[in-house]
């Protein structure tokens, strides 16, 4: 008879999927709110995006536990930050701390996917995309966690970015107004929710611009 044994994981994968798409003067980030284990679900209502500063933003799917210790980690370096500088950290200052931050727990990583936008130092919107260990890029619009897959084909064809290796180098950012990145931000999460079952129940929308933060919500399909 073979031997039988007990796996344990320290790692879950509670699925859900984050989107978010810089513009000229705004940027978009959006995730759906169901958090799930397996077929359950465990939550219709757990909000996956972090407020991290006045214009930063971060979305996270993949392992909420290590998603909520990852944001408190941020939030105590931030606030050290702020008492060293007497200012809020920049968008991309947040973006190269996050970076290292999930590099130096890559031999114990936190099992979190994350995508950060904000504006930057000229209020131009910007979006950085990462994997678990702390590898990120800029680009003008990203998608992570279970309806990744499905949702970045959909954007690659409405917003298709410029190759990195044009010269001059082209601005990443899309041409869309506000309000049509928005639409396309229901689109595609309308759409990955027919198709991915760890994606659904409400899609959770911030905007950043020059006036501050906004929230939107949406309901998604809740089978």
């Amino acid at each position: 008879m073979p031997k039988q044994q007990a796996n344990w994981s320290p790692y879950d994968n509670n699925g859900g999927s984050c989107v978010a798409i810089a513009g000229a003067d705004y940027c978009v980030i959006a995730a759906d709110t169901r958090m799930s284990t397996g077929y359950n679900i465990l939550t219709r209502d757990y909000s996956k995006i972090c407020k991290l500063a006045d214009k930063c933003v971060m979305a996270s799917s993949g392992f909420q536990a290590d998603v909520k210790a990852l944001q408190k980690h941020l939030a105590a370096r931030h606030l050290i930050y702020q008492h060293q500088h007497n200012k809020q950290m920049s968008c991309p200052a947040m973006a190269q701390l996050l970076s290292n931050t999930l590099y130096y727990k890559r031999f114990f990583p936190y099992y979190s996917f994350n995508v950060l936008g904000g504006l930057d130092n000229e209020g131009k919107g910007c979006v950085f995309t990462y994997d678990a260990v702390g590898s990120y890029e800029k680009v003008g619009y990203s998608s992570q966690g279970s309806g990744s897959t499905l949702i970045m084909p959909f954007l690659d064809n409405q917003l298709k970015s410029p190759s990195p290796l044009l010269l001059p180098v082209q601005d990443a950012v899309t041409p869309l107004a506000e309000a049509e990145a928005v639409d396309l931000v229901k689109t595609v999460f309308a759409s990955a929710s027919e198709r991915d079952i760890y994606t659904g129940d409400k899609l959770e929308i911030v905007v950043i611009n020059a006036d501050g933060i906004r929230r939107e919500y949406m309901d998604l399909r809740k089978d």
